[in-house]
This record gives structure tokens, C-alpha cells and sequence, in this order.
């Protein structure tokens, strides 16, 4: 029996959360220089125990992300991670064979019971505490359907703009292995309950210079079924196998694309999105990161231009393919596109050599050049698929699916478009907002528009809300982005009031943007005061210099780098002149002086523009 509990690294890993992780990563492994950080793309929780603690220095969390895309430029790796391509520029026999690609997604679905006993669904728990008789085949013991299992399954076949079937049914997939009790799985083939769905991409859903096509466009979903979850096998080398039955008969769903995919990328990015949609809509326990969702992929091909020796094969009605092989368990968005990419090029390598493709099930492993053979590929015969005698079909009401509709929470795109169009953020700070702290920033992020637009109401007319919104997108995403960056997001330490009023008073020009971040930093550190009081007794009131004071100032540092301002003037090298408006700054008296004005003298007395006096 496997008696190690696994609670206390969930733990640890849910309670470590950073603001943009992958560019938070890149700067580390600029700054650091750690070759060992991992580059694994993981959505909203990720493990964190290979990555070295954030740096202790003071470097400004905006220069961070400013490094982290120069390093992005330069290093080479995964295409997921890169804008590229997807090998199609560097490798010449892509203009020969055509790659195909279906995907298959198994999701524990968020439920409190299984889904044919009433045992609790906890694969957190000490092994095998949480077993039904049903779950170990125990003789005599019936399956019990578990009807609250059906709500997210129904959800997300809803997001997926899936046509739900109102009778379904589960067969029996027979087949023997050591965490399979019963010798069977219970699952539905012929008649699941969601059909003739899709998924739609975005540009926006791929890295920079990724997306194949300018538009959006769809991958069909050929079906969603609901099925049982298998046990969990523990490996304990040399050959000993132990076994925790907690997960047997888990309820999943399993999402089944048509074979439409023909770029490793888009196969990456579809897994992710189908995370995401189903995190949105609450049907999903988990992400890839913590096992939550698993994904098998299909490849084959077939020479372009018509069909080669091996094309006469056909999968989920697409006839004229290559033979299939279908790679198992992927555990992350990196290993289905760096798995797709080997059997791919194996395949390919295969062919041109006078090989023959064979129906097989393969295996892959993170860091691997190549797939490698599990076992022969079953058919609908091997598994002898049959109904169950033991579970009656499964009726859904209409006023359910209708329900389930008007209550279907946004998804991502919807989220997206709102917080772009309405609230005026750009598409990469929408997604990046959406996607930290399973939503809390998000509504941290609204309340503070609310509060900002109430106060400004009172106090001035017709700030459009798109300006409020930008304005607030930027201190929560990169101001509380860099207090929050190493400590885990709690809203209760910069109340949204707080960063409201820090705010207002930025734009009403009462203080500068320094003292605001000053502001946010006292109240971080337990600060009970109020913003106006701190302002008060912190003395951060902005008193400006006079057009005197700033000519004088502005001067004096010019005629101290005669060589610097050279390069202004003559050079065109303008972004010098910030140099100067940080020095003005920081030889003042904080508040007094505003850097858009500071800008302005420089350009005045080195002619660059006109000054406004």
C-alpha cells in the first residue's frame, strides 16, 4: 500500500503564486544566470520546488519584465515559448508531408463524490483511505450513477458549444491492467452526452508571431463523454509497483477533437485553451500541473498533393490519412508539442527509409529526442466494447441544459474582448489579469474601476472609462505586480479603496507617481493609516518647482555631461534625456518635481521640441 501522503506539496504549491510567471521567470534566469530554472509553461499554479527564491535586490519589477523580453529575443527553445513557426521554415520535408493531429483531453471533473460510488473524490489523501467496494470490484458490488457529477460535465460541454445529447448511455471498454480492478472501464462510446462541438482560436491564444492565420478560427470537437478515472500507479524502482485506488472511478470527462490540426503549435495551444475554458466554467479540479488533466494525441502522415502508401487510413470520419499512433498521458502544454514534434519527425524518418507506420500506443518523456513503443494499438474489437447491464441511460431535461446556459459563467475570449473594448486594457495585459489567482485579481482589478469611477464623479466629469480602466490596469498588473511578485496575493493588504484614492490623487496631479508607489509600499507593510492621512503626516503633497526652478536645475545638469546631451542632439539618441529627468528627481525634494514637465525642459533647452512654459 502507498502510505506517503501528497497533501503537504499540493499545499505548499497552491499558496505560491506570482505575477506573470513566465516573464517573471525569464527575468530570473536573466538576472541569475540558473540554467536549471525550468521553462515549462504551466496556467495560474505551477510547482515551484525546482526554482531558486526571487532576488533579493532592489531592481524595479518594471526592468524586470523590460529584461525578461530582451532575453526572450535571444534564446532559442521551445516554439511554444518562442514566435516561430513551428519548424515548418527549418525543416524542407514538411513540404512533402502533411502532419496530423487529434487530441484527446481526460479532465477530473470537480465533484465532492465518484461517479459510481459514494465515495468523496480526494487523490490528495493518504492513499487508499477514500474506496468504495464498487471502486475494488469487490464481487456483488453495483455501480450507483451519481447524478450531481453530470453539472460540470454539462458546463463544459456548454462552453464548448457542444449539442448535448437527452439520452446518453456508458458501454464497457474491456481491457486487463493492474490499476483496472474490474478488468473494464466504464465509459461512453457509442452514445455520449455532448456531440458536434468546437473550440475557436485567437491570435491573441498564441505567442507573438505563432498564430498560423490573422483570424480566429475553429477546431471541431467531435464529442464529450463521461467516464471513470483508473488507480494510481506508484513507481518504486527496481520492480515494484504500488498501487493508491483513491482515484478509481473518479468521474472524468473525455474531449475528443477531429483529426484538424496540422502545426504542433496550434495542438499546444488548443490543450491549453481547453484548461482554461474548463477552469472558467468551474468543471475542472485541476490543471496539467497538479494532474488534473492528462492529454493523449494521435499523429500520422501523409505525403501533400495526394495519398502515399501509408494514406488510406481514416479516424473520426477523416479518410485518406496515414496510420495513426497515439502517444499517452501527457502531462503539460510543452510535452504535447515537443511529443507531437519527435513522432512526427519518427514517422516521417520512417517512411523515407521504406519503413512501415504500425497502429501502436507510444510513450513520451520530458526532455527525450524521440517517442517510445508501449504496446500494440487496440481497436474497437479488442476492447469489445459493450453496454453496461448495470447503469440504466442517462436522461437530461431541457430545463436543465436551459438553466445550466443562463448560468454559465463568461469565458476567457468574452472576458477578453470585455476588458479590451471596455475598459480599454491591451490584449496581453487582459490575458495575463485573467489568468493570475484563479480570478481574484480580476475582481480586485473591477472593484477598483468602480471606486475610481464613484470618486470621479464627484470631483470631474467625462473621464471616459476606458482611461480609468488603463490607468488602473497598470498599477495592479505592474505596481501590486511587484510588490506581490515573490509573496502570495492578498487583497486585504492594499484594500482596492486605498489604490483607488493613490490613484486619484496621481491624476489630479496632488502627488507624484513616486510618492503613489511610495504610498502603496508603506501600506504593504502593515500600515493602518489611510491614504490621506499618510500623505498628510508623510508630507508627499506635491509642491511643484517654479518654471525658474526647473530652467536652473534642468541647466545645471546639461552642463555637467556636455558629451551626453552630444548624443541627444546629434546622435538622435532621445532616450538619454530620461537620465536627466531622473537625476532632476532625485536631487529634489520628493514631490516636487513631475517627470512629464522635467521631460519637457530637457527638450526645450536642447531643442528637441517645443517647450511648454
Amino acid at each position: 500500500m502507498f502510505a506517503r501522503s501528497t497533501r503537504s506539496t499540493l499545499a505548499a504549491a497552491s499558496k505560491r503564486r506570482y505575477v506573470c510567471p513566465l516573464c517573471l521567470r525569464r527575468a530570473r534566469r536573466s538576472q541569475l544566470g540558473d540554467a536549471r530554472l525550468p521553462t515549462q509553461i504551466k496556467s495560474q499554479s505551477f510547482q515551484t520546488e525546482s526554482q531558486p527564491p526571487p532576488p533579493q535586490d532592489d531592481t524595479p519589477f518594471r526592468k524586470l519584465l523590460k529584461d525578461a523580453a530582451k532575453q526572450q529575443k535571444k534564446e532559442k527553445g521551445s516554439s511554444f515559448e518562442q514566435p516561430a513557426t513551428s519548424a515548418k521554415s527549418t525543416d524542407p520535408r514538411l513540404k512533402k508531408w502533411e502532419l496530423t493531429v487529434g487530441i484527446e483531453v481526460h479532465a477530473e471533473l470537480n465533484t465532492a463524490r465518484k461517479l459510481f460510488s459514494s465515495a468523496a473524490t480526494s487523490i490528495s489523501e493518504t492513499p487508499n483511505t477514500h474506496v468504495s467496494l464498487f471502486d475494488l470490484a469487490f464481487p456483488g458490488s453495483q455501480p450507483h450513477f451519481q447524478k450531481e457529477t453530470l453539472i460540470p460535465a454539462l458546463r463544459a460541454a456548454l462552453a464548448f458549444n457542444c449539442e448535448i445529447q437527452h439520452k446518453s448511455s456508458f458501454d464497457r471498454k474491456h481491457y486487463f491492467y493492474q490499476d483496472q480492478p474490474a478488468g473494464y472501464q466504464i465509459t461512453q462510446y457509442y452514445e455520449p452526452f455532448a456531440t458536434d462541438g468546437k473550440l475557436t482560436l485567437y491570435p491573441h491564444d498564441f505567442p507573438p508571431g505563432a498564430a498560423p492565420q490573422p483570424g480566429p478560427f475553429d477546431i471541431g470537437i467531435k464529442q464529450i463523454q463521461m467516464e471513470q478515472d483508473t488507480a494510481k500507479t506508484v513507481q518504486q524502482p527496481p520492480s515494484t509497483h504500488l498501487l493508491d485506488f483513491n482515484r478509481v472511478s473518479h468521474p472524468l470527462i473525455e474531449i475528443i477533437t477531429l483529426p484538424e490540426i496540422h502545426d504542433p503549435v496550434v495542438a499546444a495551444v488548443v490543450v491549453r485553451k481547453i484548461q482554461n475554458v474548463l477552469k472558467s466554467v468551474n468543471a475542472c479540479t485541476t490543471g496539467m500541473e497538479l494532474g488534473g488533466l492528462r492529454a493523449d494525441v494521435n499523429v500520422s502522415v501523409r505525403q501533400r498533393g495526394g495519398d502515399s502508401s501509408e494514406a488510406g487510413h481514416s479516424y473520426h470520419g477523416v479518410t485518406g490519412l496515414g496510420q495513426r499512433t497515439e502517444i499517452k498521458n501527457l502531462a503539460s502544454v510543452k510535452a504535447v508539442e515537443d511529443a507531437i514534434i519527435a513522432e512526427r519527425d519518427r514517422q516521417i524518418d520512417l517512411l523515407e527509409s521504406g519503413g512501415v507506420i504500425e497502429g501502436e500506443t507510444r510513450g513520451w518523456t520530458l526532455g527525450s529526442k524521440t517517442t517510445k513503443r508501449l504496446r500494440g494499438k487496440e481497436g474497437e474489437i479488442d476492447y469489445r466494447y459493450m453496454p453496461d447491464p448495470d447503469i440504466p441511460p442517462v436522461i437530461i431535461g431541457y430545463d436543465l441544459i436551459e438553466h445550466l446556459k443562463r448560468t454559465l459563467p463568461k469565458l476567457p475570449d468574452v472576458n477578453v474582448d470585455s476588458l479590451v473594448q471596455t475598459y480599454g486594457l491591451t490584449t496581453k495585459d487582459a490575458i495575463t489579469l485573467l489568468s493570475l489567482d484563479d480570478g481574484s485579481r480580476l475582481d480586485y482589478y473591477l472593484e477598483t474601476v468602480n471606486i475610481l469611477l464613484s470618486q470621479t464623479k464627484g470631483q470631474e466629469s467625462d473621464v471616459p472609462l476606458e482611461t480609468i480602466g488603463k490607468i488602473a490596469g497598470n498599477w495592479v498588473l505592474m505596481e501590486l505586480g511587484s510588490l506581490f511578485h515573490s509573496e502570495p496575493w492578498d487583497p486585504t493588504r492594499i484594500p482596492p479603496n486605498f489604490l483607488a484614492g493613490t490613484i486619484s490623487r496621481v491624476r489630479r496631479k496632488q502627488i507624484t507617481s513616486p510618492s503613489g508607489k511610495r504610498l502603496l509600499s508603506i501600506k504593504f507593510d502593515g500600515d493602518r493609516r489611510t491614504v490621506q492621512e499618510i500623505v498628510q503626516q508623510d508630507n508627499l503633497l506635491l509642491s511643484p518647482l517654479s518654471n525658474d526652478e526647473y530652467m536652473s536645475l534642468a541647466q545645471s545638469l546639461l552642463d555637467e555631461k556636455p558629451e551626453m546631451v552630444k548624443d541627444i542632439v546629434e546622435k538622435k539618441q532621445t532616450k538619454k534625456v530620461m537620465w536627466f529627468v531622473g537625476q532632476m528627481m532625485a536631487r529634489t525634494k520628493d514631490g516636487s518635481v513631475e517627470p512629464g514637465r522635467a521631460e519637457e525642459v530637457l527638450k526645450g533647452l536642447m531643442g528637441l521640441g517645443e517647450e511648454k512654459l
